[in-house]
């Protein structure tokens, strides 16, 4: 993991540290995702068969889990996950809970109500990486919001482990959020197939869930195709950005990078600082702690992309961070509350010595599956708005007509639609001949 000084490098050095690795997936994964999703389209469950014999450690011995399955899942996992699984569903629930938006009606003029009203997206899609490690807490953080917005139907996918089977941590979360449509697929194929459906695998009308650049890509290529799903964001490789004072805990700082290095190596890791004993401090344990991290032929790959920036002041460093718009940003600094008026995009913030990334991760309440490639630069996590869409509704009295009709008469005749000014002109005169 290489330190730098800002100050020493020009925009387009500057602009190489910050390099994510998602921008240099190149043409290989475009095309290559493109094949894949007309191959899906195109063979259906057979293809799904066919890529999970070509990348998957192992076949899926089903594609869909049955409903014993998962049950044993539940039944045989030990206490003390189990209850961890609980305990931090339980956590998602109260703070999602507490976002829910709510219907609302308001007559803006005399005569004329407008409300607003919400309801659940009828099918959703729910990817569940595990390429290098299950991750049954995105089950939760997707499953958890689903549920609380009441989607009549949940389909989840997830990649088979080396035995062909469905993690059973993962299978668990998903019991716990009462999801029943589990099938045993990932990657773009995944995707592909919630996309367009097959003969197992329903079709969703938005996909929701973080993965590889591949992943992210076909979700990219799926919602802009004609009649294609939603999806959530672009939620491709994990990213964290600390900033650090001089007063940081280097164990802590570098156990904070090393915490996403270890997602995959595609995983970008930065930290800034104004304090280079700190930076020379943090430097020395990354080293320290990847010697004895299981995964740290993953971690190192991730450092190879991945840097320390020292900054001339914080404020440089807030700046370099706005720029960036990091998945996850650390403030590990004396004061964090009061330098949160200077974040300006970032997923989801931590504040202070003893807020790793990884409760949010698990089991703080927030959602982990977060807007990365700098795409909090326009939007923000999951969440239970998510999963519903919003409609509006007008009522309208002859009252309310002759109130802002005239209005509306003024504005369709200025942009000369005499069509959409008809239909008011014409209810205003049967009005007045009413009255």
């Amino acid at each position: 993991m290489r330190t730098v000084s800002w100050s020493a490098l020009d925009d387009a050095a500057r602009a190489e540290v910050l390099s994510r690795a998602t921008a240099t997936a190149g043409p290989q994964v475009t095309t290559g995702v493109a094949d894949i999703l007309a191959g899906v389209r195109e063979g259906g469950d057979a293809a799904l068969q066919e890529y999970a014999e070509r990348f998957d450690p192992a076949p899926a011995r089903s594609l869909a889990v049955p409903a014993e399955e998962i049950e044993r899942a539940v039944r045989e996992l030990p206490e003390a996950l189990l209850g961890a699984i609980r305990d931090a569903a339980q956590n998602i629930r109260t703070f999602h809970r507490a976002g829910m938006v709510n219907d609302y009606q308001i007559e803006t003029a005399p005569g004329v109500t407008c409300a607003r009203v919400v309801r659940p997206i009828r099918r959703v899609g729910l990817y569940v990486p595990a390429g290098s490690a299950p991750l049954p807490s995105t089950a939760l953080m997707l499953g958890v919001p689903a549920q609380l917005a009441g989607c009549p139907e949940v389909v989840l996918c997830t990649p088979p482990g080396e035995d062909g089977l469905a993690d059973t941590t993962v299978l668990a979360a998903a019991a716990e959020c009462g999801i029943t449509q589990v099938f045993v697929t990932g990657g773009a194929q995944a995707i592909a197939a919630m996309a367009y459906g097959t003969e197992s695998v329903p079709r969703c009308d938005k996909i929701f869930g973080p993965g590889n650049a591949w992943v992210t890509e076909a979700k990219r290529q799926v919602s802009t195709a004609e009649g294609g799903p939603g999806i959530d964001m672009p939620a491709g490789p994990s990213e964290v950005l600390v900033i650090a004072d001089g007063g940081a805990d280097p164990e802590f700082v570098a156990a904070d990078l090393l915490s996403q290095a270890e997602h995959g190596p595609d995983s970008q890791v930065l930290l800034l600082t104004d304090d280079p004993a700190l930076a020379e401090a943090v430097a020395e344990q990354v080293s320290q702690q990847l010697a004895i991290l299981p995964r740290a032929d993953i971690a190192a790959k991730a450092l190879d992309g991945s840097a320390i920036v020292v900054t001339g002041d914080l404020d440089e460093a807030f700046g370099v961070s706005n720029d960036y718009a990091p998945e996850h940003l650390i403030l590990a600094l004396r004061e964090p509350q009061a330098w949160v008026d200077r974040v300006e995009r970032a997923g989801s913030v931590f504040l202070g010595d003893w807020a790793p990334e990884t409760l949010g991760d698990y089991c703080s309440g927030t959602n982990h599956v977060l807007p990365t490639a700098g795409a909090a630069r326009w939007t923000g996590g999951v969440n239970v708005t998510s999963f519903q869409i919003a409609m509006t509704v007008q009522s309208v009295t002859p009252d309310g007509l002759t109130a802002i009709g005239p209005t509306a008469v003024e504005l369709s005749g200025a942009e000369g639609l005499i069509g959409h000014q008809a239909a008011v002109t014409r209810r205003l005169r049967r009005s007045e001949v009413a009255s």
